[in-house]
């Protein structure tokens, strides 16, 4: 017989850019969805989507293992910070591998049934901008001069070490994101470009993916994926100049 009853999802990062569309496909599919949420920001979102919002941070771990449902079928690990800024750093490393780190205890503590962590191209550091880049491309991002590199692949140690412990986790590192609900990423070069204000286009290339995609990819990979694994989340290769054209 099939199993037919509702699927249960704790989502961290809930409010932010990948986090609303994820919740949203959740939703639209049937799960019902514990949505960790910081502030109040992205709440309507979240209400008119069927989530049921959480209130909290992943800075305390006894915290997140008394509000994570015991033994949910996923745990959408999301949230992160993204900045470029070296004046984060600090606040980047507290939030991208000590806030992981919790996550990861919180969802042993509390049985699990699927980890999924959404980390990035950018934890294989300078390797992350070849012609070809796959899973088993080499890494060098653990001493990365930019801190989101080297926070992500770090992010993704604590991870692994969840996995050693008994953790069901897997891993899906998407290129560059690109959709609704972004207000802090790629939409700020987009309004410079809609406004006639773009000081100037950026040399070299990148990968560009639907967060649309990403957000399905998330889903896939709780169905499909193998323990220990990354899936690679490329989209298309777009040189900067040719984006900016685009927009």
């Amino acid at each position: 017989m099939p199993d037919t009853r509702q699927r249960t999802a704790f989502v961290t990062g809930a409010t932010g850019f990948l986090g609303l569309n994820l919740v949203k496909l959740l939703c639209s599919e049937g799960w019902h969805v514990h949505a960790l949420h910081r502030s109040n920001k992205g709440l309507a979102e979240l209400t008119s989507f069927g989530a049921q919002p959480v209130q909290g941070g992943i800075d305390d771990v006894d915290a997140l293992a008394r509000i994570i449902p015991e033994q949910v079928d996923a745990l959408f690990h999301v949230a992160a910070s993204t900045s470029m800024w070296r004046q984060a750093d600090d606040a980047q490393y507290q939030t991208n591998v000590i806030g992981t780190r919790n996550v990861v205890q919180a969802a042993l503590q509390r049985r699990v049934g699927r980890f999924v962590h959404t980390s990035s191209v950018a934890a294989y550091g300078d390797a992350a901008f070849p012609d070809m880049l796959t899973e088993d491309s080499p890494r060098n991002a653990e001493d990365h001069w930019v801190s989101y590199f080297r926070t992500k692949h770090l992010a993704e140690l604590e991870v692994e070490k969840g996995i050693h412990k008994g953790l069901d986790a897997v891993f899906v590192n998407p290129a560059a994101i690109v959709g609704p609900y972004d207000e802090h990423n790629w939409a700020r070069l987009i309004r410079l470009v809609a406004a006639g204000k773009l000081p100037g286009t950026p040399p070299g290339l990148g990968g560009f993916c639907h967060v649309r995609e990403v957000a399905r990819a998330h889903l896939a990979a709780f169905e499909k994926g193998r323990t220990g694994e990354r899936y690679m989340l490329g989209g298309v290769n777009a040189r900067y100049a040719d984006f900016v054209r685009i927009v």
